[in-house]
């Protein structure tokens, strides 16, 4: 196992954790449409969040995030700040959350297409990298090298001819929001640490329509595409059992 051992009970806050965010983000998504701003958004997760008796992970001492989801439109791949940007039919979105239960976080994202559905190189996109994501999932068999889960994401996104995000990976999640290890979304089977029972992680791959060159924008959290092409995000919490994985952020 890498990093702490969890009890049984923090195993479980985690499942009872990331079924609540699992169905805030299904709402998130019946929610956004057309008109709308990243601010309404933000301000129905936040009461989402506390409904359902779980904490806004971002806004802690830990994080002092600018909001209580990232929302990432169009060029812009992940850390985006909530702002009064109105979505128009056919923005590009991707939402990701991690929210406190128990005093254990999970995590998750998904990438939708505002006010239509996805279609052309958009639907593509979208296809392609969440079709990735399931890939790195069904690579674990149990105990697994971190690289058979970055090789399987890999290899769906190279066929898919998608632009693979290497500076940005996935991680160890549980007792705090960013744990190790680190999970690329590229690899080689058979290497990188050894993920063992009750190890819990993020997978999260993100993908573009063009290169994987990124940039950080002068707001200091918001990562976008450097040549200005669409990304696309999605992610789950899973946890490592004796002869595979369950996806903890899954209605």
């Amino acid at each position: 196992m890498i990093g702490p051992v969890k009890t049984a009970a923090e195993i479980e806050a985690m499942r009872e954790g990331g079924r609540l965010l699992a169905t805030i983000l299904d709402s998130v998504r019946n929610y956004t449409t057309i008109g709308m701003t990243g601010l309404d958004v933000d301000a129905f997760t936040a009461k989402e969040i506390k409904a359902l008796g779980a904490e806004i992970t971002y806004q802690t001492a830990e994080v002092m995030f600018p909001g209580a989801i990232c929302i990432s439109i169009n060029d812009q791949i992940v850390h985006g700040i909530p702002s009064d940007y109105i979505f128009e039919k056919g923005d590009v979105v991707s939402f990701d959350l991690v929210i406190t239960y128990k005093g254990m976080k999970t995590d998750s994202a998904f990438t939708m297409v505002v006010g239509e559905q996805p279609s052309g190189s958009k639907k593509h996109l979208l296809n392609v990298t969440e079709r990735s994501l399931y890939a790195g999932i069904d690579a674990i068999k149990g105990p697994t090298r971190v690289g058979d889960i970055g090789a399987a994401v890999e290899d769906v996104l190279k066929k898919g001819k998608l632009g693979i995000i290497r500076d940005l990976v996935g991680h160890g999640v549980g007792h705090q929001m960013h744990q190790p290890p680190d999970v690329p979304n590229w690899g080689r089977k058979g290497t990188g640490p050894l993920l063992g029972v009750g190890d819990t992680i993020a997978i999260e791959p993100m993908a573009t329509l063009g290169g994987e060159r990124i940039k950080q924008e002068a707001d200091g959290w918001t990562i976008s595409t450097r040549d200005g092409s669409l990304a696309a995000h999605f992610e789950h919490t899973v946890l490592i059992t004796e002869s595979g994985v369950e996806i903890l952020t899954k209605l």
